[in-house]
């Protein structure tokens, strides 16, 4: 059984052909893509993820290679196009709402955000091969804690929110984040966050300051054209290794999102309205996990579908 499921997961048939195309999928393409939008911009929720979930991810991964690979004619140019329309529509809509939510609230925000990217650190892990797991143990269990603890002390360094950061470093830092797009289980703007660029970042959307805009979108096609063919290769070459290095940098950047902190990103000790912080770790938690099960759902069932269709009747 697992060498057919292997062989479902790689064989030609595993991205779907084009979409209809009808006014009804082009809504839907639309509402898809908003929803990935907003997943991207909240940090712990994976915009791969999300994609997963609302069925399109091989859709949307086949496409990208069709774009790289120069095969236009091949491109199902409706559906990227309606997609892109609504991802865009959901991050210029929805930017002003958090980035007043993390300025104004940034105990919440960091409350929420945290119990979100906690759970998230399950899908790296989840994402790996026990039987690897268990023949590589003493490689990996140094290289998690280690990669924890870089994470750990970095994010220390960097997490403060900074102010007016130079066009370069938005560039470089949307080269990385856009990798979460292809790359479920990692979240952009938890990237973001753990460097200090959410916040800037969301108030140059939220004010419509095009150059650092244009800037960040510059940054995110090289990011798309350079590192996805590099993260294919890794977690094709060395899956175990890249997803324990992804779980443990995880782990180690949760200090960022510690909800007492003071402004130059200290860890000071709980106060404040504790219930309610301990309740939004929580909830968030529960959001991620909610999104977490779907695709679990729904990769199983798509398995299903393959395998019925590699075995014979």
């Amino acid at each position: 059984m697992e060498g057919v499921r292997r062989e479902a997961m790689t064989t030609p048939h595993h991205y779907p052909a084009k979409t209809p195309r009808t006014p009804l999928s082009v809504v839907a393409n639309i509402v898809r893509g908003a929803l990935i939008g907003m997943a991207e911009l909240v940090p712990g929720i994976s915009g791969g993820t999300v994609a997963l979930v609302v069925g399109i991810y091989e859709r949307a991964l086949n496409t990208g290679n069709q774009l790289f690979r120069r095969q236009f004619k091949a491109v199902d140019w409706p559906f990227i196009i309606a997609v892109g329309v609504g991802m865009v529509a959901a991050v210029f809509t929805m930017s002003t709402v958090l980035h007043d939510f993390v300025e104004n609230s940034p105990e919440y925000a960091r409350a929420l955000f945290l119990g979100m990217v906690a759970v998230s650190i399950w899908v790296p892990v989840a994402m790996m091969d026990p039987k690897d797991v268990s023949r590589k143990w003493k490689l990996v269990i140094p290289l998690f804690l280690g990669a924890a603890l870089i994470s750990f002390f970095g994010t220390g360094l960097t997490s403060a929110p900074q102010d007016n950061p130079p066009l370069i470093v938005i560039f470089l830092a949307a080269a990385v984040a856009i990798c979460a797009l292809v790359l479920p289980g990692v979240s952009g703007s938890f990237f973001l966050l753990a460097v200090g660029l959410y916040a800037p970042v969301m108030g140059a959307i939220s004010d419509r300051e095009w150059p650092v805009i244009f800037t960040f979108m510059a940054g995110a096609l090289v990011g798309i054209a350079l590192f996805i063919r590099m993260l294919t290769w890794a977690l094709e070459k060395h899956r175990t290794i890249s997803l324990t290095l992804m779980a443990g940098l995880m782990l180690g950047s949760l200090r960022s999102l510690w909800p007492w902190q003071s402004g130059t990103a200290d860890l000071l000790s709980p106060g404040g309205n504790v219930l309610a912080i301990v309740g939004l770790v929580v909830l968030g938690a529960g959001i991620v996990a909610v999104f977490i099960v779907a695709d679990r759902v729904a990769t199983t069932r798509r398995e299903s579908e393959i395998i019925a269709e590699i075995l014979p009747a």
